[in-house]
């Protein structure tokens, strides 16, 4: 698993970005314990998957990662220095296999003014059963009304951070419930998002994605499988999408830049139609998705 540490620049810098990421040897200390991302949470992070070696909606990621810095007031990533990192942590990787990279950006060590940035890369441990298997799903109650992120911006709704324990419990509960994964739905009924993925769901010819001013992550490869939708004919929309329309649906999806699309074939126990011609077309779309 090669890791990367970037000597971090500011955003205006004019410095050439050759000779700031360093890989990492193992055994090699990379991290100062006193850094507030993981002593804190106080940081965000993109995962980017990588299929032969080229790095998956690196436009979208890049625009996420500067608004997630912004929403925490962390300093505006650089994007040169951060697509060159991305690109030499990409080449490190095997083309036999997919993979991904997670970025991550924190404040630093505490006091010091100085934001630390780093790149893992991995191989997929699996083959990604579940593209054609489907998941089983439990909805979860967020613990917020859809007005959340008007109402209390200080929450960080709609950024990616570090502060993953909820998500991760989540998850603890679906498997402790039979189920493979979580929908979180809003405390006035809506959906909203799983912890690692976008909904997206099909009536007739229409896909439908949950609209992210109810303060969820705006979807990489939701934006993908929205531009391989309209290039069939389908049409595209972003909407308030009522729980029940979760069993309603012609078909759902939980999308996500490694496992990328995993059909929903349960929602708390019910059947949820499954799409497998439109599920493999998907999949070969993002797979070769060039940006």
């Amino acid at each position: 698993m090669p890791v990367f540490m970037l000597d971090v620049l500011p955003s205006d810098s004019s410095a050439a970005v050759a000779g700031t990421v360093h890989r990492v040897e193992t055994g090699t200390v990379t991290l100062d314990v006193r850094d507030l991302g993981p002593s804190r949470g106080d940081g965000v992070f993109e995962t980017i998957g990588v299929v032969d070696g080229h790095p998956q909606a690196l436009d979208a990621h890049l625009k996420r990662l500067a608004n997630s810095a912004h929403l925490l007031d962390l300093p505006e990533p650089h994007e040169a220095q951060w697509r060159h990192a991305i690109t030499v942590a990409a080449a490190s990787l095997s083309t036999q296999r997919q993979g991904g990279l997670k970025i991550v950006l924190t404040r630093g060590v505490e006091g010091t003014g100085t934001p630390t940035g780093w790149i893992v890369a991995s191989e997929a441990a699996g083959d990604f059963a579940e593209r054609e298997a489907g998941i089983r799903v439990i909805t979860l109650d967020r613990g917020y009304t859809s007005d959340v992120a008007a109402r209390a911006p200080w929450l960080l709704a709609g950024a990616k951070t570090l502060s993953y324990a909820v998500n991760m419990a989540a998850l603890r509960e679906a498997r402790r419930r039979g189920a493979d994964d979580v929908v979180f739905v809003s405390s006035d009924g809506y959906v909203m998002e799983a912890p690692t993925s976008t909904v997206i769901l099909r009536f007739g010819d229409c896909i439908v994605t949950p609209r992210t001013d109810i303060g969820i992550l705006p979807g990489t490869s939701q934006l993908s499988v929205f531009a391989f939708a309209e290039a069939r004919g389908l049409r595209t929309e972003e909407a308030l999408v009522p729980v029940g329309d979760l069993t309603r649906a012609d078909a759902a999806w939980l999308v996500s830049s490694v496992r990328l699309a995993a059909p929903i074939t349960h929602v708390d126990g019910a059947d949820v139609p499954v799409d497998l011609e439109l599920t493999r077309a998907m999949n070969a779309a993002l797979l070769a998705r060039e940006n």
